[in-house]
């Protein structure tokens, strides 16, 4: 561990005018557990440390209106437990259970669980393992090396390690935005477009500087909620990460799709969400036939590897399996 300055703040605004006045490298801490993971394993170093827990105004959740909002700041496990969120937006739920031990789910906050990064084996291995992720033009051992969970989609020349969190598969099926706040002002852009695919700099995982701080989260209220679900594969049931997992939610007419919304996780660089997928079920009686083909449509472009094949089929039985979990779920709410 590398020595660094401590800082406590108690408003964003304070954040702020700590992070800008810091070394540069300077680093957030919320619930700490990705954080201090990386700084022990030499992945990051930063010289301070800006303590952001203390804020009771990005502490608070909401979950009726017309807008689900929740503070950056809310711990994933509340998320998890609420009732009404667990009834009116199962998927959303769903995400976070299945996500982490339940000490981490007690301790991470969702902000910063947005922020989590890679478990390549090859980012968080060190040397001698070469890393354009950790280190910029070094290489990428995973390209033609063991890459049994590396991505399916989103990967270029310099890097093909998946995105490995679970909430923002969901929020991204819904059409979430987040709210921030920098020296440069404030400004509001959707789960979606915050992720970057790893392109020429996959050192840049997010659109998001190191000196902006997520506010809060807003999911948009929506119909498609109850007949949701977040179907995810691992190794093993107790915290592991995806092979594959699906967010889906759909609104229904009878046994006829009429809106749907499909995101993948485990899969790709990135949250994915498959729209030619969902425009294929509207319209559509949803059967297993039918939940087949759109699984397969999403699974269209797929570029494998050496040993992550087998993730294509698994990847559209989970989706295919998901369509039918979220259907069966809006028909008994």
């Amino acid at each position: 561990m590398h020595p660094f300055t401590y800082l406590k703040v108690t408003t964003p605004q304070d954040a702020v005018r700590a992070i800008e006045s810091a070394p540069q490298g300077a680093r957030f801490l919320a619930g700490g557990t990705t954080l201090y993971d990386l700084m022990k394993l030499d992945v990051m170093s930063p010289p301070a440390v800006i303590d952001i827990t203390g804020m009771p105004e990005l502490s608070s959740m909401r979950t009726t209106g017309d807008e689900l909002q929740f503070g950056a700041l809310v711990p994933m496990s509340k998320v998890a437990a609420d009732p009404r969120l667990m009834m009116l937006y199962p998927a959303l739920s769903e995400s976070l259970w299945k996500a982490a031990s339940q000490q981490l789910r007690n301790m991470a906050s969702v902000g910063g669980n947005l922020l989590q990064r890679t478990r390549c084996a090859y980012f968080r291995g060190g040397e001698p393992y070469p890393c354009n992720k950790r280190q910029p033009g070094t290489g990428c051992a995973a390209i033609g090396g063991a890459d049994r969970g590396q991505a399916l989609f989103g990967a270029s020349d310099a890097c093909n390690a998946v995105y490995p969190g679970d909430w923002a598969i969901a929020l991204t099926a819904f059409g979430a935005q987040i709210d921030t706040i920098s020296p440069r002002g404030s400004r509001t852009l959707s789960v979606e477009e915050m992720f970057r695919e790893p392109g020429k700099t996959p050192e840049m995982d997010t659109a998001i500087a190191p000196d902006e701080l997520i506010l809060r989260i807003r999911v948009p209220a929506s119909k498609l909620g109850r007949a949701s679900t977040y179907h995810k594969i691992r190794d093993r049931e107790s915290y592991a990460f995806a092979l594959t997992s699906a967010a889906v939610a759909l609104q229904m007419d009878g046994d006829v799709v009429r809106d749907a919304r499909i995101a993948l996780g485990g899969v790709a660089t990135r949250p994915w969400r498959v729209r030619q997928a969902e425009q294929l079920l509207v319209g559509q009686a949803l059967t297993p036939a039918t939940a087949r083909r759109a699984a397969e449509q999403a699974f269209e472009g797929a570029r494998p590897g050496q040993h992550n094949a087998f993730r294509v089929e698994l990847g559209i039985r989970t989706v295919a399996d998901a369509l039918q979990i979220a259907m069966k779920k809006g028909a008994t709410t």
